[in-house]
């Protein structure tokens, strides 16, 4: 099965997302951190489309998330950090090294 290379693109959005959350103090980080991170990593995404991903991270089980209005506060669960560690694979997020 061919995947699109904007869905590749998303499957990597989100895996950097829970390594960046894995590396932060208390493995946690706002929506406008992850943005100005992932632009580092080569992803030029919008804050809205970083709080989507979030969004669908949480839906998923792998963060919890704080709404604060003006951003979103994205915790890394145990599921995530096992994502993040290639410990276990979720559909819709690239595995490390992969």
């Amino acid at each position: 099965m061919s995947v699109s290379f904007a869905e590749f693109l998303r499957r990597d959005v989100r895996l950097v997302i829970l390594r960046l959350l894995a590396e932060m103090p208390a493995y946690r980080a706002n929506s406008s951190v992850l943005t100005m991170a992932l632009e580092r990593f080569g992803h030029s995404v919008s804050r809205d489309q970083v709080k989507g991903e979030i969004s669908w991270l949480a839906e998923q089980g792998l963060v919890t998330v704080d709404d604060l209005d003006a951003v979103l506060v994205a915790t890394l669960t145990e599921r995530g950090g096992d994502v993040a560690s290639a410990r276990t694979a979720v559909p819709g997020v690239s595995r490390p090294g992969a």
